[in-house]
C-alpha cells in the first residue's frame, strides 16, 4: 500500500504529559544508570567515523561492551569481519534489534560548528552524516535493557543484537540476509536518527549499484587520434543516454552516478580506461531489476558507439522496505507513551541559531514534507510525536538494507529527533550536531522505545502471529529472494581480489 499523505491534515498532537507504559516505567532506573555510558560510546564512534566494511574499531567497541555485559557474541558472521550477533536469554520468541555504525566519506566536521570545517586532528576525512553512531548505540542500549528484563522476569525469549556494517553503499544487511542470519527471527526492530519523532510508516526504494568499466585504446590525441578509442567518451555517452532515459522512468524511480575513473590527467592521450558507478532505485525489486537492465543497455550502446569493451560489475543491492502496520501500531503506542524528551530553552535557542546560520528555508520546508501531518507549532527542535495513521504510507525516496530484513520477518522502525529541524542528511550540518545534547536525548528515546516494544512482544504471541500474517499478505505469496546474486562477492573481497590480480 502506497498512498500519499492528504494535503489537508489535522494538527500533530503534543506529548508533553505522556503516560508511560508499565514496561517503560520499569526500565527507567536501568536507563538512568546505563545511558551515560552508552552516550559516551556513541561519541567515541562519532570520532572514529569508519567507512563501509572498515568499521573495525567501531565494531570492537560494541563487541567488547556486549561481552562485558554477558552477551554471547559471534563475530565475523556472513563472512564479514565487522559484522556480529550478540544474544541473551533463551527460547522463543526471538526478537532482533538492528544496529549500524558506518560513516560517510568526505564529511569530517568540527562538532558544534555553524560552518563547514573539518574536525581538528581527525584521523580521516569521514563523518557520521547519517547518524549511525547514534543508531547502533541506541540499539545496543535497548538490547541491554531487554536482557536485563529477561533476567529479572525469568521470561522465555531471546534478544539478539545484530551488528550490521556497511549500510551506506554496502548493503551489509542484504549480504547477511543472503547468509540466512535473519531467518529464525520472530520480529525485528530498529530506528533511525531524524529531525522529528515518529514511526517509519512508508516503503523505501529498492536499489542496485554497479560499476561500468570501459576499456578502449590509448593513442596520441593529436598525432594519431584515429587509432584511439576513448573509454572516457563511452562514460560520457552513457551518462547522456541515461539522462534521456530519465524522461521514460516511473516518477518514483531514481538513477544516480559518480565517475570514479576518468582515465588520466593528460588531455593529449586518448583515455584507454574509464569507469562510472551507477545506483538505480525503484519501488520494488522486480521494477528495480527492470530499470537496471535498461541502464545496462544504455552502457552497451555507449560501448558500441565508441568501439570500447564494457565490463559490468554488480556491486550490491537492497530490497524495498515492507511496512508492517501491526508492529508499527505497537511501536507507536510505546513512543507516544514515553513521549518526546523535554527540550530546554537553551537547547531551543542553540538550535534556532544553528538554523539561522547553517540551514536554508528549503532545508526546513523539505523536513516538513517528511511529516505525516502538519506541524502547527514550529520550533527549532521538534518536541512532539508525529501521529501514526495506518494506511497512510508515503514512500521514502531513499533506500535501506533494513528492507531485506523486512521481507524475511516483521519489522518496525521509529525516528527520534536528534538534530535541529531541517538539518539535511548526508551533510556536514548533520555531522556537526552528532554529539549534541539533543542527539543524546534522541538516542535515549529510541532505546526506550525499542526496549519497551520488544518486551511487550515477548508476552504477545497473538501480536507476533498477526504481524507475520500481514507480512505474508504483503508479499503476495512471494518468498524473499535476495537481490544480490549468489555469485556476487562481498565488495571488500572483490576489491582485494582485484588488487591481488593487478600486483601479480
Amino acid at each position: 500500500m502506497q498512498t500519499d499523505t492528504p494535503t489537508t491534515t489535522p494538527t500533530a498532537t503534543a506529548t508533553t504529559t505522556p503516560t508511560a507504559t508499565p514496561a517503560a516505567e520499569r526500565l527507567e532506573p536501568f536507563f538512568a544508570r546505563e545511558a551515560p555510558r552508552l552516550i559516551d560510546l556513541a561519541d567515541r564512534i562519532w570520532a572514529l567515523a569508519e567507512l563501509r566494511y572498515q568499521e573495525v574499531a567501531s565494531a570492537r567497541l560494541h563487541v567488547d561492551a556486549l561481552q562485558a555485559a554477558g552477551f554471547r557474541v559471534t563475530q565475523g558472521v556472513a563472512d564479514i569481519p565487522t559484522a556480529f550477533i550478540a544474544e541473551a536469554g533463551s527460547g522463543t520468541p526471538v526478537i532482533g534489534i538492528l544496529g549500524e555504525y558506518d560513516a560517510l566519506s568526505g564529511l569530517s566536521q568540527a562538532a558544534g560548528a555553524f560552518d563547514c570545517r573539518p574536525a581538528p586532528g581527525a584521523a580521516n576525512n569521514n563523518g557520521h552524516g547519517c547518524g549511525h553512531h547514534l543508531l547502533g548505540t541506541a540499539a545496543h542500549l535497548a538490547a541491554l535493557a531487554v536482557k536485563d528484563h529477561l533476567a529479572r522476569s525469568g521470561q522465555s525469549g531471546t534478544v539478539r543484537f545484530y551488528g550490521c556494517p556497511a549500510e551506506e553503499g554496502g548493503s551489509g544487511k542484504t549480504f547477511m540476509a543472503r547468509a540466512g542470519l535473519f531467518d529464525d527471527l520472530d520480529a525485528a526492530l530498529t530506528w533511525h536518527p531524524q529531525v522529528h519523532n515518529g514511526i517509519v510508516a512508508g516503503p523505501s526504494l529498492a536499489n542496485i549499484q554497479a560499476y561500468f568499466r570501459f576499456r578502449g585504446r590509448a593513442s596520441h590525441a593529436a598525432a594519431s587520434p584515429h587509432l584511439g578509442r576513448s573509454a572516457l567518451d563511452a562514460v560520457e555517452l552513457m551518462n547522456v543516454g541515461v539522462n534521456y532515459l530519465r524522461e521514460h522512468m516511473r516518477s518514483e524511480e531514481r538513477v544516480h552516478y559518480a565517475v570514479t575513473n576518468t582515465g588520466g590527467l593528460s588531455p593529449n592521450v586518448v583515455q584507454a580506461q574509464a569507469e562510472v558507478l551507477y545506483l538505480v532505485r525503484s519501488l520494488r525489486n522486480e521494477q528495480c531489476t527492470e530499470l537496471y537492465e535498461r541502464v545496462k543497455n544504455v552502457a552497451r550502446g555507449a560501448a558500441l558507439m565508441t568501439d570500447c569493451q564494457l565490463e559490468i560489475v554488480f556491486d550490491k543491492a537492497c530490497s524495498n522496505l515492507m511496512p508492517n502496520e501491526v508492529l508499527n501500531e505497537l511501536m507507536f503506542k510505546h513512543l507516544q507513551a514515553i513521549g518526546a524528551p523535554p527540550i530546554s530553552d537553551d537547547e531551543q535557542a542553540q538550535a534556532g541559531e544553528f538554523q539561522r546560520q547553517a540551514l536554508s528555508e528549503a532545508d526546513i520546508e523539505s523536513a516538513e514534507r517528511s511529516l505525516s501531518q502538519a506541524w502547527r507549532n514550529p520550533k527549532p527542535v521538534f518536541d512532539q510525536i508525529d501521529p501514526y495513521r495506518a494506511g497512510h504510507q508515503r514512500p521514502m525516496y531513499g533506500s535501506t538494507d533494513v528492507g531485506d530484513v523486512s521481507w524475511i520477518t516483521p519489522t518496525a522502525q521509529c525516528n527520534t529527533a536528534c538534530y535541529p529541524f531541517g538539518t539535511p542528511f548526508h551533510s556536514w550540518q548533520l555531522v556537526s550536531q552528532g554529539k549534541s545534547s539533543l542527539a543524546h536525548k534522541g538516542l535515549v528515546l529510541a532505546a526506550k522505545t525499542l526496549a519497551a516494544t520488544a518486551i511487550e512482544l515477548f508476552g504477545a504471541p497473538a501480536t507476533l502471529a498477526a504481524a507475520k500474517a500481514e507480512l505474508l499478505q504483503r508479499r503476495g505469496g512471494k518468498p524473499y529472494r535476495c537481490p544480490i546474486p549468489d555469485d556476487v562477492m562481498l565488495p571488500f573481497k572483490r576489491e582485494a581480489a582485484a588488487a591481488a590480480r593487478s600486483s601479480a
